[in-house]
């Protein structure tokens, strides 16, 4: 009896311990997605990035919770997990897509530490283009997967989630320095060089490889007077396409010197297809196509800012003078300065002197960017972040454009920037 009830006893204990198996298991299953997510991304995480590198990982598109943020609310954003190792060169492409060359990262971006210098940048300003810049990730990364490319830094282990990492941690900072009257940690670089991985920038430039400094070019938003009908003054016309014949890219086949030939106009060949916003003289148009954003004052009194939309898809060839590009930008109208976006209706509103223009492709949208450089003996820090691009910047890992301000006039826009420097030291700021 003795030995049969401890058999019985054997069995119970198998069966009991099998049942508590098959829940465990069941329970793991029917967890939410974004917590089982979680859990996977946590342990990968934990691995050193060499590691991660050799680990081979379904291509198919995966979900990431969003950032705690105190100011803007959470989501689930498409973001695909990419490692790699900075002995892996990087594949640079171009605003098409298309493969340029490979370099490999530890060339352009090393370990890095700000000097005991005083960071300048203005508090609002930044935390306006900040707030700007993660929303667009907040509302568009599903329509415009671009911007969740890691690009180069993804060589050195940042991924898209450490950008909004650190767009978070930047905005909870400034709105409690601002909030509390008092000025930003941010612009202590002993704050800095805790908090943040910093990651020095060094040029590459495939036509100049002595270049070590990053090139600081400045860009601005100039005022112009135009007109809203043609005259003889103001005879060069802005188009806004008209959306009802916009669907089949028409505009595509068609230079900017077609454009201007007349084409649109009364008697031309497409005319009615697009709606002329304003007239300016040929120097205003080609300021406006280059710098993307124009302020208007009509001859009528009133004044709007116009921003660019969509292009002919032709490319911008550097090098070449601005009235011989092919390239031709069609306008809106806008509320305010306009950086990024994949649609005119989504780009960020950005603010000068806390603004760069830069490779979004290959570098990425979001990055915060401290510049460092001497003027008058003295070392001089600013810090800004990637919210706008151009053709110019793709690709191109050896320059940014800093928005310097609104100007009347090419002499009044050279002597703000007179004082900012042509070459610059550069770091990307990482949460740590």
């Amino acid at each position: 009896m003795l030995i049969q009830f401890n058999h019985k006893l054997r069995i119970a204990v198998t069966i009991y311990t099998g049942l508590l198996i098959c829940l465990a298991n069941s329970n793991l299953f029917i967890q939410p997605k974004d917590k089982q997510l979680t859990l996977q991304n946590q342990t990968v995480d934990n691995l050193p990035i060499t590691t991660q590198a050799n680990l081979t990982l379904p291509q198919s598109q995966i979900y990431l919770a969003s950032v705690q943020s105190t100011s803007i609310p959470t989501t689930i954003l498409p973001i695909k997990k990419y490692l790699a190792s900075t002995s892996t060169p990087y594949p640079v492409i171009d605003e098409w897509q298309k493969y340029k060359f490979s370099v490999n990262s530890s060339q352009v971006l090393t370990p890095g530490k700000l000097p005991n210098t005083k960071v300048n940048f203005n508090q609002k300003d930044l935390l306006s283009v900040l707030l700007n810049t993660r929303k667009y990730f907040q509302d568009h990364a599903k329509a415009d997967p671009d911007i969740l490319r890691p690009g180069i830094l993804g060589n050195q282990g940042v991924t898209v989630q450490d950008v909004l990492k650190t767009l978070d941690f930047m905005t909870t900072v400034l709105k409690e320095d601002i909030s509390n009257n008092r000025a930003s940690r941010l612009q202590n670089p002993d704050f800095i060089n805790t908090h943040f991985r910093v990651i020095k920038w060094s040029a590459h430039n495939p036509k100049n490889q002595s270049q070590n400094k990053l090139r600081i070019t400045k860009y601005a938003v100039f005022t112009h007077p135009a007109s809203r009908t043609k005259t003889s003054t103001f005879n060069i016309p802005i188009y806004s396409l008209k959306e009802k014949f916009a669907t089949n890219k028409f505009y595509q086949r068609y230079t900017k010197q077609d454009v201007l030939s007349g084409i649109y106009e009364p008697g031309g060949r497409e005319f009615g297809k697009v709606q002329p916003l304003a007239y300016l003289t040929r120097d205003g148009l080609e300021e406006a196509l280059m710098e993307g954003t124009v302020l208007i004052n009509f001859t009528d009194g009133s004044k709007a800012f116009f921003n660019v939309d969509r292009n002919n898809g032709m490319s911008y060839i550097r090098g070449l003078r601005a009235t011989a590009q092919k390239r031709y930008w069609y306008f809106r109208r806008v509320d305010a300065i306009k950086g990024y976006g994949y649609k005119i209706d989504a780009k960020i509103s950005i603010k000068p002197g806390v603004t760069f223009a830069g490779d979004v492709l290959n570098i990425g949208l979001g990055k915060l960017i401290v510049i460092e450089h001497s003027q008058g003996g003295r070392k001089q820090l600013r810090m800004g972040v990637i919210a706008d691009t151009g053709g110019a910047f793709l690709p191109n890992l050896y320059q940014l454009d800093f928005l310097a301000g609104i100007f009347e006039n090419k002499k009044d826009f050279g002597q703000n920037i007179s004082q900012l420097p042509e070459y610059a030291t550069a770091y990307i700021l990482v949460k740590k």
